[in-house]
């Protein structure tokens, strides 16, 4: 970054959930970026945010290409300690892995690890230790030597110390609003302030990644293109309407619709465009038993317009798997429609 500033054009580029997504003036990226207009009137800044709400690191490592590693980003701020916090332990373990390592292997960008709030983090908080979510980020950070920012806690003693109510910076719980934001922003400007006036001196960048701490981490990814589905019933391909960061789907309304294809690989995700009005699905792998496909659908969905990842299989035996899936009315607590909309097809090797 401090490159980037010399040169007079930086990157930033941020990853994460809702408390990051570009909302104007209730997020703290925005405030960051105010400060570095100001501090730095003559370099010309490009923000690249692509974190979404109501997603985590396990949709972020295959979207990383795409929405971050292609924009040139000189430093890149990852957000994943809230919407990771309910994930299977191993599997956040795997796809926070996965996506560092993407991250380094795919770019010579500075990266950043920071930590909002979340209410289940309170009792370890106050009782002066650290949230597992953020304590396994924390050891990714520390084998992969990058620094973290725990934005949370530097609110948690503003409200200690009397410089802010509570219910101004959580409102409702969980996303801050104007006076939250700018505590967040305030935690990660004073890391910036003390790293850009660090000397690093000489020291290179290492040339190769560690040994990775979970042998199973999510770090190579790929897809099955769209043209090698094998379809069965009324499917078309559409460019998406509701999400940009979306380029095509995968689409049908009718019941009984099928679908195909093969992979190489452990494991298998699917990305939607989901909502309420999203059909259930049955899946059938190496023509065994068939299983049903529940969506979860909580109670503040939108009719669709949600990027979701369902994480099929993730410890299948290594070598060739065959797919078939049936398109369902899954006639169950908050499913109002039959609308499938296939974002992409993602295999975990």
């Amino acid at each position: 970054m401090r490159a980037a500033l010399e040169r007079g054009e930086v990157t930033l580029g941020f990853l994460g959930g809702s408390i990051t997504e570009a909302k104007p003036g209730h997020n703290w990226p925005d405030k960051v970026v105010s400060w570095l207009v100001e501090t730095y009137p003559q370099v010309r800044f490009t923000i690249e945010n692509a974190a979404i709400g109501a997603t985590g690191s396990n949709l972020a490592v295959f979207r990383a290409e795409r929405d971050i590693l292609s924009k040139d980003c000189d430093i890149i701020f990852v957000e994943y300690a809230v919407n990771d916090y309910y994930a299977p332990h191993e599997r956040r373990k795997r796809t926070r892995e996965g996506l560092i390592r993407r991250l380094i292997e795919g770019s010579d960008s500075d990266l950043v690890l920071t930590y909002s709030y979340l209410q289940a983090m309170y009792a370890d908080m106050e009782a002066g230790n650290v949230p597992d979510s953020i304590a396994e980020l924390e050891q990714i950070g520390e084998h992969y030597h990058i620094g973290s920012i725990w934005m949370g806690l530097y609110a948690f003693e503003e409200v200690r110390k009397g410089r802010m109510a509570w219910e101004e910076w959580l409102p409702d719980g969980l996303h801050p609003t104007h006076r939250g934001s700018l505590s967040y922003a305030q935690s990660v400007i004073a890391y910036l302030v003390k790293e850009l006036n660090t000397d690093l001196g000489r020291t290179p960048r290492i040339p190769l990644l560690p040994e990775p701490i979970n042998s199973e981490h999510w770090g190579n990814i790929s897809f099955v293109p769209f043209r090698e589905v094998r379809t069965e019933g009324p499917w078309t391909v559409q460019r998406s309407a509701n999400l940009v960061w979306i380029d095509q789907l995968l689409v049908t309304t009718a019941i009984g619709s099928k679908l195909r294809f093969s992979f190489q690989g452990k494991g298998l995700a699917l990305g939607f465009d989901f909502g309420k009005l999203s059909a259930d699905f049955r899946c059938r792998m190496d023509g065994g038993e068939a299983t049903v496909i529940q969506l979860d659908r909580a109670d503040w969905s939108p009719a669709e317009g949600i990027y979701h990842v369902e994480i099929v299989a993730e410890d299948l035996t290594t070598g060739m798997h065959e797919v078939e899936m049936e398109v369902i009315h899954g006639n169950g607590p908050g499913c109002q429609g039959t609308r499938f909309r296939l974002a992409f097809i993602g295999i975990i090797a």
